[in-house]
């Protein structure tokens, strides 16, 4: 009995150091760039629908989200994913995953 391992806790949810943690899942966005004038740093408009609450019509919001892109590699009007993260700055918490599709130019 004593050589079994014991598998009710796993190594990657631990919590005392002794091994790996499990990460938790990241929010992940996809959105357009609007702007890319900052040196690291990239500004992503996320558009999504609202219902309106008391008339049911779905309306257009947006918003931007400041996201770290280490090397330059994003331009204004791609279509890029970015992943939610820690804070990088005061405003930035996403960074670059991917640039899905390229603006030509």
């Amino acid at each position: 009995m004593a050589d079994e391992p014991n598998t009710a806790i796993s190594p990657k949810t631990t919590d005392k150091g002794t091994g790996p943690r499990k990460r938790r899942h990241r929010r992940r966005r996809t959105g357009t760039v609007v702007s890319d004038r900052g040196d690291k740093t990239i500004t992503v408009a996320v558009d999504y629908l609202v219902r309106h609450e008391k008339y049911g019509k779905f309306m257009r919001r947006r918003t931007k989200l400041h996201a770290h892109d280490e090397a330059n590699e994003a331009k204004v009007g791609d279509m890029v994913e970015v992943a939610e993260c820690r804070p990088i700055s005061k405003t930035k918490n996403w960074r670059l995953v991917r640039v899905i599709k390229a603006v030509a130019g």
